[in-house]
């Protein structure tokens, strides 16, 4: 088959044009996505914004190891829990692993064998798990403190010492 010289020309314009369509396609794609996840990383790390890892534990505070989670639904709850100056909460317990950051004043965990944890505002903490302790104000003000359970539906997540178990 013989091509004109005027058809050669245009095979030959396209084939050149390909040819270039194929070395810059790479490079302009990888510019397109490099511009998109740079998008992407901004939008997430955008000025400004700060995120500070209070607490991240496989114990409690006393060091002992946390249980498994429980079988069952599960249901988050989050408390603020006010506690007034000078004053103690009664003895109770957790059967759910709950983490706590004391937003205001000072706190103190105490367990029935004398340990202690002593909070000031915008500490954490990771709480005991069926284990008897109390929360003790100490302070001048009241101390405010946001909680997050990681209960199971229909579950207690705190339990009140009854009068034999103190």
């Amino acid at each position: 088959m013989r091509l004109s010289l005027e058809d050669f020309w245009k095979v030959n314009l396209i084939t050149s044009h390909m040819l270039k369509l194929r070395l810059f396609l790479p490079f302009l794609l990888i510019s397109v996505f490099s511009r998109l996840s740079l998008g992407l990383f901004a939008a997430e790390h955008a000025e400004g914004i700060q995120v500070e890892q209070l607490a991240k534990n496989t114990v409690s505070w006393n060091g002992a190891e946390l249980p498994e989670y429980p079988k069952g639904k599960p249901e988050v709850t989050i408390l603020r829990i006010t506690i007034p100056a000078h004053t103690a909460l009664p003895l109770h317990k957790h059967p759910v692993i709950n983490a706590g950051v004391l937003l205001e004043g000072e706190l103190t965990v105490v367990t029935p064998e004398g340990l202690e944890k002593h909070l000031d505002a915008g500490d954490s903490l990771i709480e005991l798990v069926e284990q008897w302790h109390f929360g003790r104000n100490d302070g001048d003000v009241p101390a405010v403190i946001l909680v997050v359970y990681a209960g199971v539906e229909g579950k207690p997540i705190t339990v009140i010492a009854s009068d034999e178990e103190k």
